[in-house]
């Protein structure tokens, strides 16, 4: 089968195309699909680039990816819910015991797997799982975003921002985003009641008494979030880890999140996909061939919503 290979950590450079990799071998809980798409997520160029290689040391060759949507081709032992031509979508990264999805099949822990979306194709099924899976986590579990409370999230033009905020909307919120000018048409059309363009202009003097702030982008922006918040406030972030100085400071909750993809997550995200709650924007799209170039566009292009690979067409 081809795969999108990497024998070395570094840039774009790395990745190559193996067009005889070895289809992956089914084990004990795990499902064999045939991947139709893969989507492309910052942390698979940072696993690239040997970012995860304290916490996660690759065994080269190592194949790239971790979303997927698919076919089941085969279902292990102990595995149920799922048979031969179910459609599905979920994360099978090698750095949390799947296969890989830059290919054309991968190993995918049936525990991070659930029924693709109906209303959607493979294209949009593959753009989701991370993305998705972040975004429910941090509003619905860490925040309990309702109906009234006012929620800040950063980047909201991003692969994961533009989920929260059609998900915080459906939950009642008023959603203030950070977005580049060019982008707030598009957030606005998500839904968002309030764009900041984050160039020019200074969120943390705009806003203030907000409940919580969904934070994507880290560094100076998190540190300048918690201005935003009312005392007893909480502030998610995808990137830092708390501080307790801050939170001490403003009188405020700090979670660091760490995403965990279930079947659970997935069939509440496929659920709210299939009622006209979310819909999924990909930006472009790359044939696999391509993954070198896709990463690349992911890490510098400032993608609105998702970069996909499409696989099987």
């Amino acid at each position: 089968m081809k795969a999108a290979q990497i024998n070395k950590y570094g840039g774009s450079e790395v990745v190559e195309i193996n067009k005889n990799a070895p289809k992956p071998n089914l084990s004990r809980g795990h499902l064999l699909v045939e991947v139709y798409a893969a989507g492309v997520n910052p942390v698979d160029w940072k696993i690239r680039e040997g970012y995860m290689r304290q916490m996660v040391p690759l065994q080269f060759p190592a194949t790239l990816g971790g979303d997927f949507s698919g076919v089941v081709e085969e279902v292990g032992d102990g595995v149920s819910g799922f048979k031969k031509g179910d459609e599905v979508y979920g994360q099978a990264s090698i750095t949390r015991g799947g296969s890989g999805s830059f290919a054309e099949f991968v190993s995918a822990d049936a525990k991070s797997t659930a029924h693709k979306p109906k209303s959607i194709g493979h294209v949009e099924a593959a753009a989701l799982p991370l993305t998705g899976v972040s975004a429910w986590q941090a509003l619905v579990e860490h925040i309990g975003i309702s109906r009234g409370k006012k929620i800040l999230i950063h980047g909201g033009a991003g692969g994961i921002g533009s989920i929260a905020i059609q998900i915080a909307k459906y939950l009642g919120a008023y959603v203030a985003t950070t977005v580049s000018a060019r982008d707030i048409p598009y957030v606005k059309e998500l839904g968002a009641d309030e764009a900041i363009d984050y160039k020019n202009q200074s969120f943390d003097e705009m806003l203030h008494d907000y409940d919580a702030v969904y934070d994507t982008v880290g560094g100076e922006t998190y540190v300048k979030s918690f201005k935003v918040l009312k005392r007893g406030g909480i502030i998610v972030s995808m990137l830092e880890q708390p501080r307790s100085e801050l939170v001490e400071r403003y009188g405020v909750k700090a979670i660091g999140q760490f995403t965990q993809v279930t079947s659970e997550r997935l069939s509440k995200l496929a659920e709210l996909v299939d009622k006209r709650v979310i819909k999924v924007y990909v930006d472009r799209t790359f044939p696999l061939e391509q993954a070198g170039e896709a990463l690349e566009y992911q890490q510098k292009g400032h993608p609105r919503g998702k970069v996909v690979l499409k696989i099987k067409t």
